[in-house]
C-alpha cells in the first residue's frame, strides 16, 4: 500500500513510479523472451546477451509509451482507451526494433541489435504488453474485483436503462462498494437485453414491469439512466414511483461532453418539474455543429443569463479555439467562471470573461479588436415583458441599439456568422419587449450581405457609403424556456416555499415551453444551418396551460392543489397575451433540413440606411428629458413594427 500511496502522492511521483516499473518490466520481458527462444534452457547465460540489446528495448518502448500517453492516465479509472494506447505503443516500438535489427550493408558501423532474432522480438512484444498493461489495470482490478469493502450496502436500486449510461452508473456503484446504492437489476425497453447480465447484474424485464419489480424486490431507489426519455414517459415513471412510496428517484444529467461522457453517482440529479413537463427528445447534427464551431473564436453576449450561460456550456463541448463570454453582470460572469472551470478544466485557459455593455460601442470594438471572433451569439437583451412596459426607453437602448452596435461592428470585422436570439413575443407583438426584439430581427436582416458605413464625423444619413459584408446574419426565434430567471417556474417555486398561493394571470393562459438545454441545442442546429438572412423558428411542441403547470408542481411536492396550496388568478399583466401566437402566425414557414427547425417566410425588410434613419428618430426621442415620452416610444415602435398593437 505504501507503493500505491507513493504513486498517488503527486503527478511527478506517479510518473517516476511507472517509469521505473516499466524499465523493470521491459527488462524482465526481454529475459522471458530469451528463455522462451532457447526452449526454457536454464544452462545458458542470458545476462550478457540481454545487456547488449537492453538499452535499445528500454529507449524504444519508453519513448513509445510517452508518445502514446502511457503516463497520462488515472490509475484508478484506467479503461479500454488507455489499453488501446498501450497496444499502439508496443506495436510501434516493436516495429522500430525490427527495423533496427535489419542488416544494412551501406552502414559502416554495426549495432548490437543488428540481426537480432525476430522470434525474440515478437515474444518480447507480447510479454511486455501483458506486463505493462497488467500493472496499469492492477489497482482497478484489486478495488473492483478482488477487494470487498466491509461497509453496509446502500438502498436497493433499480436502474432504468441497460445501455452505455446504465453501465457507467453501475460501474461507479461497484467502485463505491455499493455503499449508497445496491443494484437489484436493470429494466430496459429492448426485449433482446432482458435476461442478460451487465457486471453480474441482471436485466430483469422491460419498463412496463416497473411496478411489479419495485414490489418484488422492495426497491428504495430508482435511477433513470435513459438520456433520451421524453417527459410523458418520465412523468408516468415518476407518478408510479411516488405512488409506491419509493424514497429516492434520480436522473442522469445532460451529457455536455458527448465525446467523453462522464456519468457517475455524484452527478445524478433529482427529477425537476422541467424534466416532467418539458423534457423532449431533441436530435441534432453533432458532427455538423462541431464542424461549425471547432477551432473558432466564439463570442457570446449576455453570457451570464439563462440562454447565454447554456450556450457557453454547450459551445464548449465543440472545442472552440477561444470562448469570449461578455456580460454586464459581474456576479453572473463569476458564476460562469466557476461552472466552466468545473465542467471543462481542459478548456478553461481559452475562456475569456469580459465585463461590458452592448450599448458601449467603444468597449464592444475593443473586444472585437482583441479577440477577432468568427462566430457571435447575441443573447444580451431585456426580456421581461411587464418591466419593459414600464421602461420602454431602456428596452429600445438594449434590444435595438445594442443589437445595431454589435451588428455593425461584426460586419466591420468580417465575423463569419452572427446569431441573434429572438423570441415568440416578436410575432404580432403586443408588448414593448416583443416589438423591440422584432426591430432587432429587422436590424440583422438589414446587415446581412451588405450595409452602409457612415463617413467619420458625418451626421447626415446621405453621407453613408455602401460596403459589402461577408457576415451572415441569422435570427432564431423560440418560446418560453422552463427554469429561466424571472420565468413562471422559479416564481412558482418561490411562492411554494412560503406556502403559496401560486399566482396565475388567467385560468386559460397557455404558453409554449421547452427546457433550456433542448432549446439551446436547437439554436446551435439552426445556427449551423443558416446561410444568412433567415429567421429560424423552433418547434416548441404543444402549448401548456399555466394553471396545469402550477397544479403539477404542487402535486410533485406531495401536496394537493386548492387544498394544501391555493392558486390565485390575478389577471393579465401589461403587455401580456392570453395565448402566445404560434411562432409562424404572421409569415408562415417553410421546412428546413431539421424536423424541429423551420424558416419564417420573407416579410418586410429595411436597408441599413433605413435602419439608420429609424434609429436616428429613436435617438432624438430618447434624448428628450420630458416625462411621459414612454407613450411616444411606443407610438414610434408602432410606426415601424408590423402588427404591433398594445394590449
Amino acid at each position: 500500500m505504501k507503493i500505491i500511496k507513493l504513486a498517488q502522492s503527486s503527478h511527478s511521483n506517479r510518473f517516476l513510479f511507472f517509469l521505473f516499473s516499466d524499465v523493470l518490466l521491459i527488462t524482465f520481458s526481454l529475459y522471458l523472451s530469451f528463455f522462451f527462444h532457447f526452449d526454457f534452457n536454464l544452462n545458458i547465460n542470458y545476462t550478457s546477451l540481454i545487456l547488449e540489446v537492453l538499452p535499445f528495448f528500454i529507449i524504444a518502448k519508453l519513448i513509445a509509451l510517452a508518445v502514446f500517453k502511457g503516463y497520462s492516465f488515472t490509475w484508478r479509472y484506467v479503461g479500454i482507451y488507455d489499453l488501446a494506447n498501450l497496444t499502439l505503443a508496443m506495436v510501434v516500438s516493436g516495429m522500430a526494433l525490427i527495423i533496427l535489427s535489419i542488416p544494412i550493408a551501406t552502414i559502416p558501423f554495426h549495432l548490437s541489435i543488428t540481426g537480432f532474432p525476430k522470434r525474440i522480438l515478437f515474444a518480447d512484444g507480447v510479454i511486455s504488453l501483458f506486463l505493462i498493461s497488467a500493472l496499469r489495470i492492477s489497482k482497478r482490478l484489486y478495488l473492483e474485483v478482488i477487494y470487498k469493502r466491509p461497509a453496509k450496502r446502500g438502498k436497493a436500486t433499480i436502474i432504468l436503462g441497460a445501455g452505455n449510461t446504465g453501465e457507467m452508473i453501475l460501474r461507479d456503484m461497484i467502485r463505491q462498494g455499493f455503499s449508497e446504492f445496491n443494484p437489484v437489476g436493470f429494466l430496459d425497453d429492448d426485449r433482446v437485453k432482458v435476461g442478460t447480465y451487465i457486471h453480474r447484474v441482471k436485466v430483469l424485464d422491460t419498463l412496463d414491469a416497473l411496478r411489479d419489480v419495485i414490489l418484488r424486490y422492495g426497491a428504495q431507489a430508482i435511477i433513470v439512466a435513459i438520456p433520451t426519455l421524453n417527459h410523458k414517459t418520465l412523468r408516468k415513471i415518476y407518478d408510479l414511483v411516488r405512488a409506491l412510496k419509493v424514497s429516492t428517484i434520480k436522473i442522469v444529467p445532460r451529457i455536455y461532453d458527448f465525446t467523453k461522457p462522464d456519468i457517475n453517482l455524484k452527478g445524478l440529479e433529482d427529477i425537476r418539474i422541467e424534466d416532467i413537463i418539458g423534457r423532449q427528445v431533441v436530435a441534432v447534427d453533432y458532427e455538423g455543429i462541431k464542424g461549425f464551431l471547432k477551432g473558432k473564436v466564439v463570442l457570446i453576449t449576455g453570457a451570464g443569463g439563462s440562454i447565454g450561460s447554456e450556450l457557453a456550456i454547450q459551445v464548449s463541448a465543440f472545442q472552440p479555439e477561444k470562448l469570449v463570454l461578455f456580460d454586464i453582470d459581474d456576479t453572473d460572469l463569476h458564476n460562469m467562471h466557476l461552472k466552466i472551470k468545473r465542467i471543462y478544466p481542459q478548456l478553461f485557459k481559452n475562456v475569456h470573461f469580459v465585463i461590458g455593455d452592448v450599448r458601449d460601442e467603444g468597449r464592444v470594438s475593443e473586444v472585437f479588436e482583441t479577440f477577432h471572433p468568427s462566430i457571435v451569439f447575441h443573447a444580451a437583451a431585456y426580456k421581461h415583458v411587464p418591466m419593459m412596459e414600464y421602461n420602454p426607453k431602456e428596452a429600445v437602448k438594449v434590444n435595438m441599439f445594442g443589437t445595431y452596435i454589435l451588428s455593425q461592428i461584426s460586419a466591420r470585422y468580417s465575423v463569419e456568422k452572427f446569431v441573434m436570439i429572438s423570441t415568440d413575443k416578436a410575432v404580432k407583438p403586443t408588448s414593448v419587449m416583443g416589438a423591440t426584439k422584432r426591430m432587432a430581427e429587422y436590424i440583422c436582416k438589414a446587415f446581412n450581405g451588405s450595409g452602409e458605413q457612415r463617413a467619420e464625423g458625418a451626421s447626415n444619413p446621405s453621407t453613408l457609403k455602401p460596403f459589402n459584408s461577408s457576415t451572415r446574419f441569422v435570427s432564431v426565434r423560440f418560446g418560453n424556456v422552463l427554469g429561466s430567471r424571472g420565468s413562471v417556474l422559479p416564481l412558482f417555486m418561490e411562492q411554494l416555499k412560503y406556502g403559496g398561493p401560486l399566482t396565475v394571470t388567467h385560468e386559460e393562459m397557455k404558453r409554449y415551453f421547452m427546457t433550456i438545454p433542448e432549446a439551446v441545442s436547437l439554436v446551435l442546429q439552426a445556427s449551423y444551418m443558416g446561410d444568412g438572412g433567415e429567421v429560424f423558428v423552433l418547434d416548441m411542441g404543444e402549448p401548456l396551460r399555466i394553471v396545469e403547470m402550477a397544479e403539477e408542481l404542487i402535486r410533485i411536492h406531495g401536496l394537493e392543489p386548492y387544498k394544501d396550496i391555493d392558486i390565485d388568478f390575478i389577471g393579465l399583466r401589461p403587455g401580456e397575451k392570453l395565448f402566445e401566437e404560434i411562432l409562424t402566425a404572421e409569415e408562415g414557414t417553410v421546412a428546413s433540413k431539421h424536423e424541429r427547425v423551420y424558416i419564417a417566410r420573407k416579410d418586410e425588410k429595411y436597408s441599413t440606411i433605413e435602419i439608420d434613419n429609424i434609429l436616428r428618430e429613436f435617438e432624438l426621442l430618447l434624448a428628450e428629458s420630458s416625462t411621459g415620452n414612454e407613450s411616444k416610444v411606443k407610438a414610434l415602435l408602432k410606426k415601424y413594427v408590423k402588427h404591433y398593437e398594445e394590449n
